[in-house]
């Protein structure tokens, strides 16, 4: 739990970060460190500075310090590595992660997963062929998720059967999928319309981005 002072702090970095730019027209917008542009914090990374100097990804956008933001694309953070843009930024010194594309494109990775954690925990996910095909009749589904490792016969039949509402993507494999869900096997979940669905379809088109190779399903 952060102390009062932190608190202080964290919410003058918060203020920092949104105040920057007076062209910014909401307080929800981050300029790209790369780009220059303007964009939704959903559709970026956050990044900080650690006491060391060291470039620290903040997915959850909760570490303390003033914010360094970065487009969520995979190319783009590699061109912020390239720059040096953080220590520009930043106007210090700082110490990048040789690899931290990857690190950023793990910990992503990680946060789809244990937000479909949280989805079967609430009892908002459905999981297996049978099942998620009786949401998808049903209407019931908000997003369609297969492992992207999984058979096209039956990720393709599924997503045919989604509505123009459904998000469909594919962010993890089948292994990953079913280490999330709890299950041996996994390919095929649902997820109800839910706060934690809209949470998810971010998560996922972070991800997409910021993987090497997109293998995913296009959305709808």
């Amino acid at each position: 739990m952060l102390t009062d002072s932190a608190m202080t702090q964290a919410i003058d970095a918060e203020a920092e970060e949104a105040l920057g730019d007076e062209t910014l027209a909401s307080p929800t917008l981050r300029r790209c460190i790369v780009t220059r542009q303007a964009l939704e914090k959903p559709a970026m990374i956050r990044f900080v500075l650690d006491p060391d100097g060291r470039v620290v990804p903040d997915l959850k956008e909760k570490l303390p310090g003033r914010g360094l933001w970065v487009t969520a694309d995979r190319a783009i953070l590699a061109e912020a590595v390239k720059r040096n843009a953080f220590a520009k930024a930043a106007k210090q010194s700082a110490k990048v992660p040789v690899d931290l594309v990857e690190r950023v494109a793990d910990l992503a990775r990680r946060e789809v997963a244990e937000l479909i954690g949280l989805a079967r925990k609430s009892g908002q996910l459905r999981a297996g062929f049978e099942k998620v095909q009786i949401a998808l009749q049903a209407g019931k589904v908000r997003v369609l998720i297969a492992a992207k490792d999984g058979a096209e016969d039956g990720r393709g039949k599924l997503a045919r059967m989604a509505s123009s509402g459904v998000e469909i993507c594919a962010p993890l494999t089948a292994a990953e999928l079913a280490q999330a869900l709890g299950r041996e096997h996994a390919v095929h979940a649902a997820i109800a319309e839910s706060g934690i669905a809209e949470r998810i379809i971010v998560a996922c088109r972070r991800l997409r981005a910021l993987q090497a190779v997109d293998n995913d399903t296009e959305s709808n």
